[in-house]
């Protein structure tokens, strides 16, 4: 089992934060499905202000170079990011295009 933690920001306007929130209350069947399909077994988002939160599980066969290939082929994967560029903004340091970036674990009480 692979663990990811990922952060993005959204655009510092309550109605578009709220309007977010709604829209990941009830995704797309197809989104869904592609999260599903690409080898992820359960993805949250946590949401404070302006800043989300991502954690994926997914199985050891899971690569976000992949995820990507068959995000970029799926029509309707496109359509709700192009959307969801409506109330995201990238963090500073991403690329272009790039929105939630990969965090790295600092420190782990075991």
């Amino acid at each position: 089992m692979q663990r990811h933690c990922l952060t993005l920001d959204l655009k510092n306007d309550p109605d578009l934060i709220n309007e977010y929130i709604k829209l990941h209350q009830n995704i797309w069947p197809e989104i869904k499905e592609s999260i599903k399909d690409s080898g992820i077994i359960t993805l949250e988002i946590y949401n404070i202000a302006d800043r989300l939160f991502m954690i994926i599980e997914a199985n050891s066969d899971f690569s976000f170079e992949q995820k990507s290939k068959s995000d970029a082929l799926n029509a309707k994967v496109q359509q709700w990011e192009t959307l969801m560029w409506k109330f995201q903004k990238a963090l500073p340091g991403a690329q272009p295009g790039e929105k939630w970036m990969l965090m790295h674990k600092v420190f782990e009480l075991t």
